[in-house]
């Protein structure tokens, strides 16, 4: 089976913003701190509405046959209808099981609005039994299918009320979590022009869903013991091959007495 673990970071999008608080003539700061306090006036919160997210980031780790990838989709210098396009490809592609941690309540509407903006084509993804029989009774866009698997919504029993962090529950399981960065400091990192470092926050939030789905499959019995082991000495042997510091920061802070 291939599994397509992902995880986006988004930005205010900024010319949105604009036009639907009428502020012409302010910097995008100033209009993503009035789009920030709008949100707080009508909603209790700085959190946007989905359809007010732009995205820069799409990560993901891909376990397919013998290999397992992780990696952002295209490149510093890729729009967000580049990135959009190639996962939505890469469904057409691969026909993966999609893996995410609330993926169904925040990441794919969000992909939803922004492909729906930019034309972007993803048939596979929309493909409900009309055409392949398959998807009739598993499809991606059924909450209660498993070829989208949202991992948060599925440990909560889908009870609001239950529902657990990313970062709580890598640090449950004893996985290194967040490493001092979080979703809410991606507006300020883009600000200040690091994108890299948001690609690389969201590639370590996939690789903690990666595990966190791995010891699901051992609790459902589709994986044992020594195979959730050869798994995990999987993921630990990609990231130790790496260069890359932030894989190197995330092998350190999972010590293997935790896995």
């Amino acid at each position: 089976m291939t599994v397509l673990v992902f995880d986006i970071e988004t930005v205010p999008d900024i010319e949105l913003g604009r036009d639907v608080l009428g502020l012409e003539g302010l910097s995008d700061s100033q209009i993503a701190k009035a789009m920030f306090a709008h949100a707080r006036q009508h909603g209790g919160s700085e959190f946007l509405p989905h359809e007010q997210h732009r995205i820069v980031a799409i990560s993901c780790v891909l376990r397919r046959g013998d290999t397992l990838k992780v990696w952002s989709l295209g490149d510093l210098e890729s729009d967000e209808r580049e990135l959009v396009t190639r996962f939505f490809e890469g469904i057409d592609r691969y026909t993966p099981t999609l893996v995410s941690w609330n993926g169904g309540g925040f990441d794919l509407p969000v992909l939803h609005y922004r492909a729906l903006k930019h034309r972007v084509v993803a048939r596979r993804y929309w493909e409900n039994g009309g055409e392949d029989q398959s998807f009739r009774f598993n499809n991606y866009l059924s909450r209660y299918h498993e070829r989208h698997t949202d991992l948060m919504d599925v440990l909560s029993g889908f009870q609001p009320r239950a529902k657990a962090s990313l970062s709580d529950m890598a640090y449950l399981l004893g996985l290194p979590g967040k490493l001092g960065f979080s979703g809410d400091k991606v507006w300020g990192a883009y600000a200040d022009g690091n994108l890299e470092g948001i690609r690389r926050y969201c590639e370590t939030d996939v690789l903690n869903t990666w595990l966190v789905y791995l010891r699901y499959q051992l609790m459902r019995g589709h994986i044992d013991a020594t195979e959730l082991a050869s798994e995990e000495a999987r993921v630990r042997e990609l990231l130790s091959s790496s260069s890359e510091p932030h894989f190197k920061e995330f092998l350190a802070a999972w010590p293997p007495q935790s896995a």
